[in-house]
């Protein structure tokens, strides 16, 4: 399957019609991975260590993975129509 297909199935998900809900999810999720972002960014400030770097590690695995994983278990679960 090559990135065209993919990029037309995306525009056709996000064409339809989006519940409140799903907004209401969506954007808890955004707002979950921006203050993790921001967290991990300001315990690299602080940190007492000469490296102050921004922990990506941290980043993906205390805001992506929680953030995105109720969607990937919906889509595994969710009945066939």
């Amino acid at each position: 399957m090559n990135v065209q297909e993919q990029l037309d199935k995306l525009k056709l998900y996000f064409s339809k019609d989006i519940s409140q809900k799903f907004k209401v999810y969506l954007t808890i999720s955004l707002v979950w991975i921006i203050l993790i972002g921001y967290l991990t960014w300001w315990n690299g400030l602080k940190s007492p260590m000469l490296d102050k770097s921004f922990r990506w590690d941290e980043w993906f695995w205390f805001g992506i993975v929680p953030a995105l994983s109720p969607y990937i278990f919906y889509h595994i679960w969710k009945k066939k129509e």
